[in-house]
């Protein structure tokens, strides 16, 4: 085994890690994504952090690889990122052979989702199960399938872009183009936007779940309608692929039981019962690490 570093390149914020051959982030780094200064600005202020993070390194080690995830949709086997429509600045860019260059390693590059689900797979919420469906909920909504230990691309590389599924095909338009995708009722953006609609007053995402919490009874009733589009998105994926382990990460699964509560229950209605009966649905175990963890594992 040797040390790796973890990349996880968000819609505002990126996170390294530096990560020991036994699977601990020893060293960490974050930085603002700004990728509205382009695809050269960006990979330049990661390369810089990962020369830094390498200083952290014991006497006599090396680095042998890059690992980074990357929102959607993107080509695992190029290394390229396509629209991105939450990132425009470095959308349609061949991102990892500009990083490959930079630093001079290997560098390995797949959809946030599917690095995420890597690491809650081996080392977090599932690591006991065959099979598993993670979905990340922050500014965008992604997922991912691992079906008996692999991860599911399809045939063109869209497995798992259930921020995108429609749960109410009269609901919300969304960015994409597209009305009543799940991304517009569970996205941190969408419950602002949402309290806001309700009480008049701009907060942000994580505030929403944070009032919530205390109990905001505006909060409750949009992270309740959140939950419920969740259930109807976990209800259909379980009906199609029938897999019951469920691991949702990101930002907002941080409300834990407020946002999926109503989505065990919500799913009930969708599915049939005896598929119902056996779905577990979970918080990620490893918050933020899990991508990191993730992509340490890919660069293995």
């Amino acid at each position: 085994m040797t040390w790796v570093i973890g990349i996880d390149l968000g819609g505002s914020k990126i996170a390294l890690g530096l990560v020991s051959p036994d699977d601990q982030i020893l060293s960490r780094r974050r930085i603002d994504t700004d990728a509205d200064e382009g695809v050269e600005s960006v990979t330049a202020r990661i390369s810089a952090q990962v020369d830094s993070l390498i200083l952290d390194l014991p006497g006599g080690e090396t680095i042998a690889g890059v690992g980074i995830g990357a929102p959607g949709p993107v080509d695992h086997v190029s290394g390229d990122l396509h629209t991105l429509v939450n990132l425009p600045g470095i959308s349609n860019t061949p991102f990892r052979k500009i990083l490959h260059e930079k630093l001079s390693l290997p560098v390995k590059l797949d959809h946030d989702a599917k690095v995420a689900a890597l690491g809650e797979f081996h080392f977090g919420a599932g690591r006991d199960r065959d099979s598993m469906i993670y979905i990340v909920i922050g500014t965008g909504v992604g997922a991912a399938i691992i079906y008996e230990g692999s991860l599911i691309y399809g045939e063109s590389n869209s497995a798992g872009e259930s921020g995108h599924m429609t749960v109410d095909p009269n609901g919300r338009l969304c960015h994409c183009g597209s009305r009543g995708c799940l991304e517009t009722y569970t996205s941190g953006p969408a419950l602002a936007r949402q309290y806001a609609l309700a009480q008049g007053e701009t907060i942000t995402g994580a505030e929403v779940t944070r009032r919530a919490s205390a109990g905001d009874a505006t909060a409750l009733r949009v992270l309740r309608e959140a939950g419920r589009a969740l259930g109807i998105a976990i209800a259909t994926i379980a009906m199609t692929v029938n897999i019951e382990q469920f691991v949702i990460g990101g930002g907002v699964a941080s409300a834990g039981d407020l946002l999926l509560d109503p989505a065990r229950e919500s799913l009930k209605d969708y599915c049939f019962e005896s598929v119902a009966a056996r779905i577990k649905v979970t918080a990620s175990s490893l918050g933020e690490d899990a991508a990191l963890l993730g992509a340490a594992f890919m660069a293995r």
